[in-house]
């Protein structure tokens, strides 16, 4: 799927700080003005009473999904933390509109899900960049599936590696890359699209720690600089309060909500953070209810 292209646009050497509950709308970032004080960013996704079930091989029912209700404010960032197989990824397809849901509600800007968007960016574990291209070929690609060959969408791609650090591969193959370089390779290749909204599935779970680390810097970079709302999966506590305005805790299967927790830390962060008490103290009620949760789960 394709997107309009434009041109990237220039790169701020410094990012204001900003509260977990103050968010710029898209509109409002790209010029740079100030949201009203009296005017809350608005909804751009809206989840409610969301329900997936699957059959499986045998014909059992399996609840993967169950009373998802959650609200996304434009540009806002939210972490998505949960044990394994409990839905993450499910409620992350059905939001990139790949997959369908069984029951409930799921609309993007007040428009219901009912399949891929071209406003939607996704960015997954993998890379999965395409082995016989170039770096630039690869973030070319969406570009190139609407049989844009322009110089403007050249320029854009061109504008996006140097904004990553990446212009001198751009004629590199993706084995040529380290992990961390290849993840950044496909969030040019999402951002190529120039959608508001940015999903991502555990980008950054293959990565060794010092690489994931500056990841996660480069990754407030980009969004402070683009602010789009990201939608971020992740198991790892300290990166969803890292990186969040609020963090969703969900349980076991079948998925739910447990708590939505505000990350009251200002921006900008950085790995300086990860040492502050308020910083402990978020990721110690998480980790209490990942550890009520299994309690729950071994009682039964």
């Amino acid at each position: 799927m394709a997107s309009s292209v434009g041109v990237v646009p220039s790169i701020k050497p410094a990012m204001r700080p900003k509260t977990a509950t103050v968010v710029k709308a898209d509109s409002q970032a790209a010029s740079g003005a100030a949201p009203a004080a009296d005017v809350p960013p608005r909804t751009m996704l809206h989840i409610a009473n969301l329900e997936k079930r699957f059959k499986s091989r045998s014909g059992e029912i399996v609840n993967a999904l169950t009373n998802i209700n959650l609200d996304i404010r434009a540009g806002e960032f939210i972490s998505i933390v949960g044990p394994s197989g409990c839905g993450k990824t499910t409620l992350l397809r059905i939001l990139t509109g790949l997959e369908t849901m069984t029951s409930g509600v799921a609309r993007c800007d007040g428009e219901q899900i009912d399949g891929p968007r071209h406003d939607v960016g996704v960015v997954f574990q993998q890379a999965t960049l395409l082995p016989w291209n170039t770096v630039l070929s690869n973030v070319l690609l969406p570009a190139h599936l609407k049989g844009d060959t322009s110089e403007a969408a050249i320029k854009r791609a061109e504008g996006l590696l140097r904004f990553m650090g990446l212009q001198d591969f751009a004629r590199k193959y993706p084995f040529e890359l380290s992990g961390g370089m290849q993840q950044r390779v496909a969030i040019c290749r999402a951002l190529m699209r120039q959608p508001r909204i940015l999903l991502m599935d555990e980008p950054f779970g293959a990565l060794d720690a010092m690489t994931r680390e500056n990841m996660n810097l480069e990754l407030m970079r980009v969004w402070s600089e683009e602010r789009k709302t990201v939608v971020f999966i992740t198991h790892s506590i300290p990166e969803a309060v890292l990186l969040g305005d609020r963090v969703v805790v969900m349980s076991p299967r079948p998925g739910r909500i447990s708590e939505v927790i505000d990350v009251d830390i200002d921006r900008p962060r950085n790995l300086h953070t990860m040492s502050t008490a308020r910083f402990g103290e978020l990721c110690d009620r998480i980790r209490t209810l990942f550890g009520a949760q299994s309690l729950s789960v071994s009682s039964l």
